[in-house]
Formats: C-alpha cells, structure tokens, sequence
C-alpha cells in the first residue's frame, strides 16, 4: 500500500521533469486562492480468501433426500401389503443367479427388462422363491465330486417322496371308490342291506380298513368255533368281490371280546387267528389272489372296539385291511 505524503514534503520534492543539469523547472503558480491540495493515492491490495465451498453441500443434501425418500416407500410398502406379500417382496430381493431363461419367464417389473412392467406388489408378478438360487451357493467354493453324490442322493430322496405322495393319492381314490361301489352293492341286496350297518369303513396309516363287526342279535362265527353263519359268509364274498380286482396288499386281522374261552386246549388268541384264517380261506375262494395276503393275524381282545366294555359284542370282529402299495 503506498503511502501517503505530507504536504510540507510533496512541496519540497524535486519534481520529474527536472532537466539534466540539474536545473529545477520553475515552481507552479499558486492559485488566486492558496496552495494547491496534495493528491493522495491509496492503493488496497485485498489480502488471498479462501475461495468458493463449491456444490459438496447438494451431494450430501441430495443423498439424504434419496435414503428419506427410500424409507417413506419402505414404511409404505409395510403397511400396504400382507405377510405373504411381504415374503414375497423379500425372497425377491434375495441374491439370484439370473439367467435368460428366467428372464423369459419371470419378466416381473421395468418396462422392457427383468422386472416386465409390473408392479412388485402384484401377487402375480412376484417370482417364486423355490426357483431362485442363492447367489452364496454359486460363489462359494466346494467339492464338486461330493456334491455331486449329494445332489444325487437328494434328487432320489425326493423322487421316492414323491412316487409315494402319488402313489397314495391314487390308492385313496380306489379306496373311496370302492367304498361307494361295495355300499351300493349291498343296498341292492335284500338280505345284506340289513347287514350294512355291521361294515365299517376307517382310513388308517396303514390304508383302508374294512370291518365286519358283530351284533348283540348277530354273530359272524359260531360262539367259541371258526364256523361263519351263511349271512356272513355272504357278506365276506360280497368284499371279496369287490376287492380282488385291486393290487393293492391285504391284511386280515380277527379280534374277540374278553369272554374267556372254555377248554386248556384254546384261548382267544388262538380263535381270533383261526377266524382271521378262515376269512382268508373264502377271500382266496372268491377270487383274491394268496399272493396280496401280507398278513394274518389275531389279536384276542387287545384292541377292543369299545375299550369301556370287554364283552361288548362288537369287540368281536374281522378287520381286513387294504394296505397303500409301495412306490415301483
């Protein structure tokens, strides 16, 4: 910054016209009205400023307004959407392995790319999640020897599920079908339409049970005998002619009530399996193949039909049991 002269000098400075003799240039007349006023010239140099903060600011502002934003959608989606859409909205945003073929098929949102257009929270546009692959499964590193065995084992595993679910579908709908078509049959006939309500059907693990249960005014065998009573043989051919069309495996089981036998050379163990024997002997007559016989058996009075009461008479029983076949 210069600085500024006093008056008493600025007059007694040599001015710079001064010629090179060193002859000084006859001082200016003084104005009519006094000396003339010195002419001060001040010069401000401003001192370096820091600069402009520049546009860091609208990053970070535009930042936050983008997560706000995010939230909003995600707090919304929460409340707009059930538990099964919400699973859904997750499974999707799982790591995938996208391919071109899942492209193809699950075009479920964007206009013309993965996503096809779609909003997300269509319950129809969202992917399954039992088709995705996990990315972590496909970056991670293993023995492709043993997974390979692995893989094996699981597809047969699930391949023989799934024979027996089908398998056992189709053994219930004959099951149902042949209930329905051995009803009928003995509607239509004039002395077993009375012994209908003595045959009982039952769904069990095993398969379909088919019991012809004893009456207190009616009896299958002869007390303490093997002798079926021409009614109920009737009625053991009837089943036999309904069943022996089927593949289906037969268990054939005989039960008493808790009357204990007379005489040291039998008991009710003994008379349940000989009965049970003896139901075999007909069904086999009638046309069911020894073969599908898968088990003949007594049981005395160990699983009675009414457990309150051992000599209920419907204790006494033969249960033939069509069993759900195994998957080939």
């Amino acid at each position: 910054m210069a600085e500024a002269i006093p008056p008493e000098k600025a007059l007694e400075a040599p001015p710079e016209n001064a010629n090179a003799g060193g002859a000084a240039a006859p001082p200016p007349a003084e104005p009519e009205n006094g000396p003339l006023a010195p002419i001060i010239v001040k010069k401000i140099i401003e001192e370096g400023h820091a600069g402009a903060h520049g546009g860091a600011w609208k990053i970070a502002l535009a930042d936050m307004m983008t997560a706000m934003m995010a939230f909003f959608l995600l707090m919304w989606l929460l409340g707009a959407t059930n538990d099964s859409q919400r699973k859904s909205i997750a499974d999707y945003f799982k790591p995938t392995a996208v391919t071109k073929s899942v492209i193809s098929v699950n075009q479920t949102s964007g206009s013309t790319g993965l996503m096809g257009g779609q909003s997300i929270i269509d319950e129809t546009a969202l992917p399954l999640a039992a088709t995705q692959t996990g990315l972590l499964q496909i970056l991670t590193p293993r023995d492709t020897t043993g997974s390979k065995d692995s893989d094996k084992e699981q597809s047969a595993e699930t391949s023989e599920e799934e024979k027996k679910r089908l398998s056992n579908e189709l053994d219930k709908e004959n099951f149902e079908k042949l209930q329905k078509e051995l009803n009928e049959s003995l509607s239509q006939d004039k002395e077993l339409s009375k012994l209908k309500d003595q045959v009982n059907f039952v769904r069990e693990k095993e398969g379909l049970r088919i019991e012809v249960i004893d009456k207190a005014d009616f009896s299958m065998f002869s007390i303490g005998t093997t002798k079926l009573s021409p009614k109920a043989l009737a009625l053991i051919q009837e089943i036999a002619r309904s069943i022996m069309d089927m593949p289906n495996k037969i268990k054939v089981r005989g039960h008493t009530d808790s009357l204990p036998y007379k005489g040291p050379e039998r008991n009710n163990w003994s008379l349940s399996a000989e009965r049970a024997e003896t139901t075999r002997q007909v069904l086999g007559t009638r046309g069911v193949n020894d073969a599908r016989f898968a088990r003949i058996e007594g049981v005395a009075d160990k699983e009675p039909f009414n457990p309150q009461d051992g000599l209920d008479p419907r204790n006494r029983r033969i249960s033939i049991t069509l069993m759900y076949r195994e998957p080939e």
